[in-house]
């Protein structure tokens, strides 16, 4: 290994998307990365032989149980004998009416996009606080605060979910010397993200006009999206390792990426702070009379 400043990655869901750029990004910056995908056959596609010693590939799919997560993790460790930082980035997006999608659709939304973050983040953390050192990355989305977007809400609630779960873990693992970074991203130009086609367990016509709209809305944004991934990964690096634009700057439990996402974000929590004003003289004056 390097010297004392090189960073050991672990980054999930790397074949495609956010997670191809950010092995990438790290890569560049000398530290080493743990590049993990459910398929390994794709993944040696992606990244052919160049940059080896410094990148691991690894068989990893975060939706399987905790005890397959957990081996899987264990032979990430056994790599370089450390990992540094873990990026929880695989995930996907359900598209489903919520009517139509149902539980069964939001059971498998969520073991991607929360349990398996809970999985792969669980199994590294018993060896970051043994170390008192680490920092945990989790990709959410600005989804988050646009629930109000069909046929996106399962998706939405699933990040909404894990970004809680992050603030929560922030606490949890701060007596540790364990930083954790939630990072919310708008619309970026990555690969098949808007692919899955509408999920329907139970098909209500009454819907199929809004349903249908909304799917034809996400296909024509696939491929015009103006952000660009890898300066938004490149952005991250700087974050967790401290240069380049975050250089001096506090460490934030939120980044949000992305003028989209800003707008996004801003509207909704001005929308919230409006109707608490609205309603905060009848809703506040709950208490119990003095004399109970």
């Amino acid at each position: 290994m390097g010297g004392f400043h090189q960073k050991v990655w672990l980054i999930t869901g790397t074949s495609s998307g956010f997670g191809k750029r950010l092995v990438a990004s790290v890569l560049s910056r000398g530290d080493c990365v743990i590049a993990t995908a459910r398929n390994l056959e794709k993944l040696r596609a992606v990244f052919p032989a160049p940059e080896r010693s410094r990148l691991h590939l690894l068989q990893l799919d975060i939706s399987d149980s905790a005890e397959l997560v957990q081996q899987r993790v264990k032979e990430a460790l056994a790599v370089w004998g450390r990992i540094d930082v873990v990026v929880n980035n695989a995930g996907y997006g359900v598209k489903a009416v919520l009517e139509e999608g149902g539980a069964l659709a939001a059971l498998t939304q969520f073991q991607t996009n929360l349990f398996g973050v809970l999985n792969v983040t669980n199994a590294v953390l018993p060896h970051m606080r043994e170390r008192r050192s680490g920092t945990v990355v989790i990709l959410g989305s600005r989804s988050a605060w646009r629930a109000e977007v069909s046929p996106a809400g399962l998706y939405a609630a699933s990040k909404a979910a894990v970004h809680a779960v992050g603030e929560t873990y922030a606490s949890e693992l701060r007596p540790f010397g364990i930083r954790v970074l939630i990072v919310a991203p708008g619309a970026f130009r990555t690969e098949g993200v808007h692919a899955y086609p509408a999920t329907i367990n139970t098909h209500v016509p009454a819907y199929d006009d809004m349903r249908n709209a909304g799917m034809a809305r996400f296909a024509g944004i696939a491929g015009h999206e103006k952000g660009d991934p890898a300066k938004a990964m490149e952005l991250v690096v700087d974050v967790v390792k401290g240069e380049g634009r975050a250089a001096g700057r506090e460490w934030p439990l939120w980044l949000v990426l992305g003028r989209d996402a800003y707008v996004d974000v801003r509207a909704k929590t001005q929308k919230l702070l409006a109707t608490m004003d609205a309603w905060e003289d009848v809703a506040t004056d709950l208490e119990f009379d003095c004399d109970q």
